[in-house]
């Protein structure tokens, strides 16, 4: 499913095979989830994409051919950093998802709205066995970008989560196996998505409008909304912090320093490492994760992005390509 221009629709095409060049894997894509930046790619959120674009960047496939580290038929996840330089200051750092010239799945790179794949070997991740592909594909970015964002987080005890869809009720799992309180924000009216929160084992669950019923240690923002930067400040406590998750937010208002004042931090947390990538998989059948996951075949991929948009999505959308 191609993307030719920002806010056209996908279309279904034919593709000739990419040759691999060194290091490279040719996948068969079994599943490939649909993320809130894949929406913000092809509603032109998100500039200067390669185009004509596959979109997607939560991918599970099988290997066929190429690299080293992976035998044929090995099920692997392929997540959206696809490739750094290896030589800057951030990836000698450790800080490689900070690399100027790292190239993205689904962005720079084709991704996995597709029925096969090619990506850099050194930047896939083997998939525990405990999990199905549909299960499996929300975690190699809606869990990783939650995942970061909780290190973030430190060890904050009463943490607000606003946005609770693919990334929010993926990190709420992970923060109520550690002992956390988690307290759930969503779109006004969203009941669905409130009702999922409570069911996993959130303490109060609202929507972004109300104030919560105790003082946040943290707030991690996952709705791309730049109006709740001092709606969660206003919930947060005296050196408390807010982390805004999101590849991409509207503008954040003007608000009084009074809201930032007390020692309280704003920062934001950008795309991953392969170490985010191995700690999470290896974490995830421990918890055990469980995605909430609504299945549409490869051809609907345009549909699934509207019902995203729509907040129609309660959990992860996955595309089944298999």
């Amino acid at each position: 499913m191609v993307l030719d221009a920002p806010r056209s629709p996908l279309r279904e095409a034919e593709l000739p095979r990419l040759e691999l060049g060194p290091g490279q894997v040719r996948l068969r894509v079994l599943a490939c989830g649909v993320c809130r930046t894949d929406l913000h790619i092809r509603d032109g959120e998100l500039h200067e994409p390669k185009l004509p674009l596959v979109l997607g960047h939560e991918i599970v496939a099988t290997v066929i051919e190429g690299g080293r580290t992976f035998e044929p038929g090995r099920r692997v996840g392929v997540p959206w950093l696809g490739w750094t330089c290896g030589v800057c200051r951030y990836c000698r750092s450790g800080n490689e998802n900070l690399c100027d010239r790292a190239r993205f799945t689904g962005y720079d790179l084709d991704g996995g709205y597709a029925e096969e794949a090619v990506a850099d070997e050194r930047f896939c991740f083997p998939i525990p066995d405990s999990y199905s592909d549909a299960q499996a594909a929300p975690l190699l970015c809606a869990g990783l970008i939650g995942y970061r964002s909780l290190q973030r987080a430190g060890v904050a005890e009463r943490l607000g989560l606003y946005g609770f869809g693919a990334a929010g009720h993926i990190v709420a799992q992970i923060a109520l196996s550690e002992g956390r309180r988690v307290f759930a924000f969503t779109r006004p009216g969203d009941e669905d998505s409130q009702a999922l929160a409570r069911r996993l084992g959130a303490a109060w669950a609202g929507d972004s409008t109300s104030a919560p019923p105790e003082e946040l240690d943290v707030a991690i923002i996952f709705a791309p909304v730049g109006e709740l930067v001092p709606v969660a400040l206003r919930a947060v406590r005296k050196g408390g912090s807010v982390v805004c998750a999101g590849i991409h937010m509207s503008d954040v208002p003007q608000f009084p320093y009074d809201l930032l004042w007390g020692e309280r931090t704003l920062c934001s947390v950008a795309n991953l490492t392969r170490r985010d990538g191995t700690e999470l998989l290896a974490l995830a059948s421990r918890v055990p994760i469980h995605a909430e996951v609504e299945v549409f075949a490869l051809r609907d991929a345009e549909y699934a992005l509207d019902r995203l948009r729509s907040g129609e999505i309660h959990g992860a959308a996955v595309l089944s390509i298999s």
